[in-house]
């Protein structure tokens, strides 16, 4: 019997930190600048990316995750 085991695997990766004024609750805080990439793995092993790498920036103080501008990029 074989078994085949895929599937995706999503993994954010801390690109760089700014303190400025969260979107969402209003506080300057620590705004961490996430890059977050979605690869294909086959046995556990990531192999390729399924999509483009999306950056998004989430606030230290509420925890908002949010979409980073083309400007944060």
């Amino acid at each position: 019997m074989f078994f085949l085991l895929f599937g995706v695997r999503t993994k954010d990766e801390l690109v760089d930190t700014r303190v400025q004024t969260c979107e969402v609750c209003g506080w300057a805080a620590p705004q961490a600048r996430l890059a977050r990439t979605s690869k294909f793995t086959l046995f556990f092993i990531p192999l390729f990316p399924v999509q483009p790498t999306r950056h998004f920036l989430r606030c230290g103080h509420c925890m908002a995750l949010r979409p980073a501008r083309a400007a944060y990029v």
